[in-house]
């Protein structure tokens, strides 16, 4: 019975996934109820801590980005592909994962795509591949950010387990881990595919007068726009407040309130820090306060609290009551070859498209499991993996962007773009923080 049940929550997990977004919570939230009232199952809590740090990030990211910081941060970057345009395939998967280690979310990363794919095609280098290795550098980097869900998630729920686990040994394993997945993604993509001038369906494509017409004369840039000097201060004070929040995490003393009690938890520090800071930023700009759910961030960031809340509560609901029947099982496994929690991890994220959620749904039972926190830290970047069916926003947007159509999916689907670099990064990052696992952690 729990194998066909297992099999009904991966059904309620696709069906949602045909929806995205906001249909992935609400039919998740039709599992739940078929959960509970008929296969009997207790509820568990919500994952309300998740949800409260996806709320205060995305809040703080939005009012940066009402105030023109964002746009701010997207000059700069351009600026730097521009100077660098040979390189852009190796600088464009940085830039694009720079965002995302700073803001918090991958969300962030769709104004950029279309200038890289710009820099790329005037320069006759194939759009695909710093477009491709970008759009997945930019949700590979959510496993680095110290602001994001999912690393802070990981961080409670450990620190309870191992005291001497901080945000900065967390960071100390998954920000050299990823980049060195970046930085192997990026130098395959150097070669990848044919070059614009062999490209025979690409040179067919310039044959069209229209097709040819855009390639030549469209141009997108950001630099053109004067912003105000309010936009460079929403920056400063954002980047201030990431500051404090690393020290704040280094220095337990700070978040003490009385001598000899318990220091107040990071997830309420940075729920806290998020909140006040993106008031700062409303109060130094003069942000209209309006403007601040017309944004992107803001979109993709409700929408997302409201898939992880179908999706994390109905999957916990599942896990904690099949766990005592599965445990002996998948202990044998995960003890005999560690790896293959990675591989359920990825599984995972491959259904629910999100790493927060994957997080909330499978560090409890790892933990359950009796896997390490050095191991559980160490293949951490296995919570990216739904680059591996291409519908989720960003690499739909990234094709979408690419002019060339050198970024695509492939006539069997899942021979698209960004296969072969999503697997390079996933995996070399794993492997790298596996080794870093056990030397900062363990």
């Amino acid at each position: 019975m729990l194998y066909l049940q297992f099999i009904f929550l991966l059904l309620m997990l696709y069906t949602g996934s045909r929806f995205g977004g906001i249909g992935l919570g609400v039919i998740s939230g039709i599992g739940l109820t078929i959960e509970v009232f008929i296969f009997k199952m207790p509820p568990t809590s919500p994952p309300i801590t998740v949800m409260l740090i996806i709320l205060a990030v995305v809040t703080c990211a939005s009012i940066l980005e009402a105030a023109g910081g964002l746009k701010y941060m997207l000059q700069f970057a351009e600026r730097i592909l521009r100077k660098n345009p040979k390189r852009v395939t190796l600088i464009a998967p940085f830039v694009t994962y720079t965002m995302t280690l700073l803001l918090g979310t991958g969300h962030a990363v769709y104004s950029i795509m279309p200038i890289i794919g710009d820099v790329a095609l005037k320069n006759g280098i194939r759009p695909e591949r710093p477009m491709a290795a970008a759009s997945v550098a930019s949700q590979v980097a959510i496993t680095a950010s110290p602001i994001s869900a999912a690393v802070v998630y990981y961080l409670v729920e450990l620190s309870g387990v191992q005291t001497d686990i901080t945000l900065l040994s967390i960071l100390m394993v998954t920000i050299p881990s990823t980049l060195f997945g970046t930085l192997l993604m990026s130098l395959y993509s150097l070669k990848r595919g044919k070059e614009l001038k062999d490209d025979k369906v690409y040179q067919a494509r310039l044959k069209d007068p229209v097709f040819k017409e855009k390639i030549l004369n469209t141009t997108a840039t950001t630099l053109n726009e004067k912003l105000p000097v309010a936009a460079r201060n929403a920056v400063l004070v954002f980047l201030t407040a990431i500051i404090l929040i690393v020290i704040i995490a280094m220095v337990p003393e700070i978040r003490t309130i009385e001598p000899g009690s318990k220091p107040i938890g990071m997830a309420v520090i940075i729920q806290m820090m998020m909140l006040a800071f993106g008031g700062v930023i409303l109060l130094v700009t003069k942000t209209p306060a309006g403007n601040v759910p017309n944004g992107v961030v803001f979109k993709s960031g409700m929408v997302a609290a409201i898939a992880i809340f179908g999706i994390a509560w109905m999957s916990d609901t599942y896990f904690q009551f099949a766990m005592p029947q599965f445990k002996s099982g998948i202990i044998g496994m995960v003890t005999m070859y560690p790896w293959t929690f990675a591989l359920a991890l990825f599984v995972v994220s491959v259904v629910v498209n999100s790493q927060a959620a994957t997080a909330r749904m499978m560090l409890p039972v790892g933990l359950s499991l009796g896997l390490s926190p050095a191991l559980l830290i160490g293949l951490l970047p296995a919570l990216y993996g739904y680059f591996f069916i291409p519908n989720y926003p960003s690499d739909i947007a990234t094709v979408n962007f690419d002019t060339s159509e050198t970024t695509k999916i492939g006539k069997w689907y899942f021979n698209h773009s960004f296969m072969a670099v999503g697997l390079i990064s996933v995996v070399s990052s794993c492997a790298m923080g596996y080794v870093l696992g056990q030397i900062f952690i363990a």
